[in-house]
């Protein structure tokens, strides 16, 4: 698995669209579903993704924390599961259980999502304020699995925090890192 850091997608761009299976609810969910009264945090994880296992409790933790604030929260998984069956949406319902995930976790089967967002590794994280614009994107804290950095959601905390005072974006804004996201073969 390569480390991939995440593509910095421009500030102030509006949230594509979706509506994808969720493998909690069985139901079809739209941005409009998970969309917050303040703010709307889209993540993109997987299952298998050692970086992304690293932050899932301090995730769960954040959107706890945040979700009875205005913020809403989701988390997409848009990875190939014919190579990667531990990915596959039978395995995202246990994950969410196990992990007590307070959020929707979506299966982006084609992939379009990811793209439309310029999704490229796990986590991926986005924050959108209430207006669906681009307000940060990037890394949860600077801690990575094996180093001695405490997982803390510090950036993503601070962001919240600014973005619940009405204040501008953080101005450095770290790219994410994690796995890249397994892309189908195209032939």
């Amino acid at each position: 698995m390569a480390y991939t850091e995440s593509n910095m997608l421009e500030l102030g761009s509006p949230a594509p669209e979706f509506a994808l299976w969720d493998s909690i609810s069985k139901n079809t969910i739209s941005l409009e579903d998970v969309r917050g009264e303040k703010g709307t945090c889209i993540m993109f994880i997987c299952n298998h993704c050692p970086y992304v296992i690293h932050v899932n409790e301090e995730l769960v933790k954040i959107a706890n924390d945040y979700q009875h604030k205005g913020i809403g929260f989701v988390a997409i998984n848009s990875n190939d599961v014919k190579n990667y069956p531990e990915d596959a949406p039978d395995k995202m319902s246990i994950v969410a259980k196990v992990l007590r995930y307070p959020f929707p976790y979506l299966f982006d089967e084609s992939q379009d999502i990811a793209k439309a967002y310029d999704a490229a590794c796990t986590p991926d994280i986005y924050v959108f304020d209430d207006q669906l614009k681009l307000y940060y994107r990037g890394r949860l804290d600077d801690s990575r699995p094996k180093n001695l950095n405490p997982l803390t959601g510090k950036d993503l905390r601070k962001t919240f925090d600014l973005l619940l005072d009405k204040k501008p974006a953080p101005e450095l804004q770290y790219p994410s890192g994690g796995c890249n996201i397994k892309w189908k073969n195209v032939i």
